[in-house]
Parts: C-alpha cells; sequence; structure tokens
C-alpha cells in the first residue's frame, strides 16, 4: 500500500499541530485520537466497547469519563462535560458510542465515500461485509513484499500484517468490516487537502 505510512506519520504531526489552537472539545478529541494514527477513532471505540458492561451500546458519563482516560485523552472535566452533553441529545444521561464514533470521524465528501466504498467492495470479494485474509487473496499480492521476498514471512503473515494497518490497535482480530475500514480512511484522508488527490490514490493502492 504505498505511501501509506508517509500519510500516517503527515497526518499524525498535522493533528499534533492543530491541537494546540482547537478550542471545539469535539474538535479536540478527534485531533488526539488522529495523533495516533489512522486506526485511532477505532482504538477508542475499542475501549469504549470494553467498558460496555451490559453490552447496551451506550455510556453513562462515569463510564464516558474513564473511558478516556484509559485512552490516554487529555481534556478538562468541563470540556469533557460538554462534550457528552453534545451527544446526550436527549438528556437522559447515556449517549450511544456508535452515533458518538461516527461523529468523531473527520468530514469527508460523498466522492471519496464513494471511493472508499468502491474499494472495500473489490477487497469484500465474498460480500459478506467482513475482509478476511481468504479475501486478500487475488486482490493483494504479497509477493512484492520485501519480507516475503527475503524469506522472513510466509504469504499468509503478509495477508495479515496489511489487515491489521484497518485493525484497531488493541483488537486484531484479522477481520475488517466496512465501518472499519471507513474509519481507517477517514483519518487518511484527514491529511489528504485534495477529493482528486485522495481519488487517484485510493485508485493506485487498489488498481481501480
Amino acid at each position: 500500500m504505498a505511501g501509506t505510512a508517509r500519510h500516517e506519520r503527515e497526518m499524525a504531526m498535522d493533528a499534533k499541530k492543530k491541537l494546540s489552537t482547537s478550542t471545539d472539545p469535539i474538535e479536540k478529541l478527534r485531533l488526539q485520537c488522529l495523533s495516533r494514527g489512522s486506526a485511532g477513532i477505532k482504538g477508542l471505540g475499542r475501549v469504549f466497547r470494553i467498558m460496555d458492561d451490559d453490552n447496551s451500546r451506550t455510556l453513562d458519563f462515569k463510564e464516558f469519563i474513564k473511558g478516556l482516560n484509559d485512552y490516554g485523552v487529555m481534556m478538562e472535566k468541563d470540556e469533557v462535560q460538554n462534550l457528552f452533553s453534545q451527544f446526550d441529545k436527549d438528556g437522559n444521561g447515556t449517549i450511544d458510542f456508535d452515533e458518538f464514533l461516527v461523529t468523531l470521524r473527520p468530514p469527508m465528501s460523498n466522492a471519496r465515500k464513494e471511493i472508499i466504498a468502491l474499494a472495500f467492495r473489490k477487497l469484500d470479494r465474498t460480500g459478506d461485509g467482513i475482509v478476511t485474509v481468504e479475501d486478500l487473496r487475488g486482490v493483494y499480492n504479497a509477493k512484492h513484499h520485501p519480507k516475503y521476498q527475503n524469506g522472513e514471512w510466509t504469504e499468509d503473515q503478509v495477508f495479515r500484517t496489511f489487515l491489521d494497518n484497518f485493525d484497531s490497535p488493541y483488537d486484531k482480530d484479522g477481520k475488517v468490516t466496512k465501518d472499519e475500514f471507513l474509519n481507517y480512511y477517514s483519518g487518511v484522508s484527514a491529511s489528504i487537502d485534495s477529493d482528486a488527490y485522495f481519488i487517484l490514490m485510493m485508485n493506485s493502492a487498489w488498481k481501480m
């Protein structure tokens, strides 16, 4: 995947730079996630899921604060309160964290969302909405990978490492859902100003 590592570095540096001037709580949290790389938002989601003991997919304020602390997010208490109340739309003291994670994604144009969906469909050869090592065979060529060429890794190890790019750093299960793929590329997209360049990069990366 040419360019991904460089975009990761640029995005993380860009996010850290913007963080010093940002005042909006949602933007601050988004930038703190992005400064950890494209899987940063997904990683926060993973922390929230672990805390959601009753599988209600909602969090109360105490769980919300604990999740942010566990993930190492630095925010003032009043900012966290402000953030929480922005998401607690009906004022019942809990937030839906799927909706929360979608709002955290950096905004993207429809053109970018469409090309990401296209790439996912190309990868998801079985059409079950999840990309696995099996799906990658025939779509992604492992034989060009330097570690495969020098005999360090098998083809499967190359595939698995490739999938791990899109997976949460805390929960690498070797499966990538459409949401995880979108979360990842919304991070990459945040460091690219031009739609045309983003689409060109996706087309060349996935040979579409």
